[in-house]
């Protein structure tokens, strides 16, 4: 008995072909493609490009604009002759370039007393910086990790110390020191410097989360004193966070200038923010000597320390600005 196979109705769906979208496949894509909610992110490909912001590219523009062109200005007009700077465009070249002239008569007028300033911002800058961040690595690390009675009022303190200015500080610190006779000497630079609220705050909040407590808890069980396990584990997970404290330490102390004014009144510790300030003076008065291409040719030399430290330093401050980006 042979079995028989009942024909295909001519009125029956067909079906469908394979890539299809007409079968019941292709309908539930298209039904899953419409319940894409409203407010859903549409992701973009690998090789799409994204849309620019007008608005926040002119204002970027702007910004550098803002900060490159008294660099530029000073880098130019450090090649022009003392003639040049008034005969010719501030953002154009003179007639001859007198950029090593000029250095050359910057590290000799005087006697070289432009080497001998900058030999005091050095002074200032490793004792009173390196201090400060010294003093505010171990106190914000103390405070971040260690719990004591009167922790709340000493936040208070150190938050209240930022929001007052230097300068407001300058006149009373004077007044301090005359009494104990530390006026016009080195230690009337060096002291103030020492002490920064920012830099302890700075290093509290990046101790909370960079040195994990049970990695402190593991070092107290097998034995290790504070000390060790500050200079040995606690220190390196710092070490981001203390750059980059050093960096804004180096460049307070560097650009100094009030205090030093106000403190010290022989040229021979002078920083090179007084000094260049002095010789910039020589060209108003009676028996006026302008000398604004040493000036000029002065300030570049100044910035190129701080330029050098940022970019030798750079690396240890990506990444303590990235620090915490990613929670594990």
């Amino acid at each position: 008995m042979t079995a028989t196979i009942p024909a295909t109705h001519s009125g029956s769906p067909a079906a469908p072909a394979p890539g299809s979208t007409n079968g019941p496949a292709g309908t539930g894509a298209k039904a899953r493609r419409s319940r894409r909610p409203a407010g859903s992110i549409r992701r973009l490909g690998p090789h799409a490009r994204p849309r620019k912001n007008i608005v926040l590219t002119i204002v970027m523009a702007l910004f550098v604009i803002y900060s490159f062109v008294p660099l530029v200005w000073l880098i130019v007009n450090a090649t022009k002759t003392q003639g040049d700077l008034y005969s010719t465009f501030g953002l154009g070249f003179g007639h001859s370039f007198a950029l090593w002239d000029n250095i050359v008569d910057t590290f000799t007028y005087k006697d070289g007393i432009f080497v001998h300033w900058f030999g005091n911002t050095l002074l200032y800058v490793v004792v009173g910086a390196g201090g400060a961040t010294l003093l505010a690595t171990l106190a914000g690390y103390g405070l971040a990790k260690y719990a004591f009675r009167g922790r709340r009022a000493v936040f208070a303190v150190v938050i209240g110390a930022i929001a007052v200015p230097g300068t407001a500080l300058a006149v009373p610190t004077f007044l301090l020191f005359s009494q104990v006779g530390l006026t016009n000497t080195p230690w009337a630079v060096i002291l103030p410097s020492l002490i920064s609220p920012f830099g302890l705050y700075l290093v509290w909040t990046f101790a909370v989360d960079a040195v994990p407590t049970e990695v402190l808890e593991a070092a107290r069980v097998d034995g290790s004193s504070e000390i060790r396990t500050f200079f040995t584990i606690s220190l390196r997970l710092l070490m981001p966070g203390i750059v980059t404290v050093m960096l804004f330490a180096i460049v307070a102390t560097w650009n100094n200038y009030f205090l030093p004014l106000i403190m010290l009144s022989d040229p021979t510790w002078y920083p090179l923010t007084v000094g260049l300030s002095q010789w910039s003076a020589q060209a108003t008065g009676a028996g006026a000597q302008p000398i604004f291409n040493l000036v000029i040719t002065g300030s570049l030399l100044t910035i190129v320390p701080i330029v050098v430290a940022f970019l030798f330093l750079q690396r240890y401050w990506q990444s303590g600005l990235a620090a915490g980006s990613v929670k594990s």
